[in-house]
């Protein structure tokens, strides 16, 4: 036997997405009339904090564009040239938004920091006004996306995505209250502030789960030392070896690996049952279920010919 491939029965265990391009249409909509809205306000008021938050917002609109793409292409089936069909595009999408989010956040940073020196007359009402129709609007958004923010990571990201910008909107109507009360027009740049320290974190925690996933690294939770000892403890099993996990896309982990097992099991049936708890055990016995993993069954003189041949090509 050279090998077994093991993927779960059904959409979800196999990692396949569920549709829902209509609530990030509807969403989207929503975002981008914000964006349309908060930079008329920041043209209007000069406010550091609309502009910083209509900014964040354009980035928030693009997420929301680039989630429903990927739910798009991902309804693609694979083929023989795209094996995996487009499920990595959110993965390079993902990475170039969170550039973005930088660049938006230094950016806000330092003009923040100059207009603590140097504030310029902002309109407390207009601002208020503007920051109250982005918060509102927020909260809808919010509440379209709230019961499916956890299905995956494009929904997940989405709905964060108008959280934090939410969390701006926020921002911008505390830092009109404190102008209209005191006359104190740095609350502007100190809003501006507040909202890029929301937008970096968030931007390099993006890049380093992008990166890993790029990179190959082994997915989050799974730790291939307990999947190899968990292994071994198996019946007939002598050894594992090339064992390797990566992610191809948000819940779609992979793992692959070389068994060892008594060379007595492949005449008396016990290779095929090996396999069976083998792909049993990644995918039910580890905080990271991995459906779709694919194993080599050999001997031991198989192996230590690969070895070799390893050793000496």
């Amino acid at each position: 036997m050279g090998s077994g491939h093991g993927h779960g029965s059904t959409a979800d265990a196999a990692g396949l997405p569920r549709d829902y391009r209509k609530r990030l249409w509807v969403t989207f909509g929503i975002t981008a009339a914000i964006v349309a809205a908060q930079a008329i306000g920041s043209v209007v008021t000069g406010s550091l904090a609309l502009l910083t938050d209509t900014a964040h917002a354009i980035t928030d609109a693009a997420g929301l564009l680039v989630a429903l793409i990927a739910a798009t292409l991902m309804m693609r089936p694979a083929t023989s040239r795209r094996t995996w069909g487009f499920r990595r595009i959110e993965v390079i999408a993902a990475l170039a938004q969170a550039a973005l989010l930088l660049v938006v956040g230094f950016y806000t940073a330092i003009e923040g920091i100059r207009r603590l020196f140097e504030p310029p007359e902002v309109p407390a009402t207009e601002l208020l006004i503007f920051g109250v129709i982005g918060l509102a609007a927020n909260l809808i958004a919010i509440s379209i996306l709230l019961s499916s923010r956890g299905a995956n990571f494009n929904m997940r990201a989405a709905f964060l995505e108008v959280l934090n910008d939410a969390f701006g909107s926020l921002g911008v109507i505390v830092a009109a209250i404190i102008i209209a009360t005191t006359g104190f027009q740095q609350a502007d740049a100190l809003a501006g502030l507040l909202i890029a320290a929301l937008i970096v974190p968030r931007a390099f925690t993006l890049m380093r789960e992008t990166g890993a996933v790029l990179m190959e690294f082994t997915p989050r939770g799974l730790d291939l030392d307990s999947v190899r000892q968990h292994i071994l403890e198996l019946e007939h099993v002598i050894d594992v070896h090339d064992l390797h996990a990566s992610t191809v896309a948000t819940g779609l982990p992979t793992l692959t690996a070389h068994v060892v097992i008594e060379d007595a099991c492949f005449t008396d049936g016990h290779a095929a049952q090996v396999l069976t708890q083998v792909q049993a055990c990644v995918a039910e016995h580890f905080e990271v279920a991995v459906h779709h993993s694919t194993f080599q069954i050999e001997t031991r003189q198989i192996s230590e010919h690969e070895s070799a041949a390893v050793t000496h090509p």
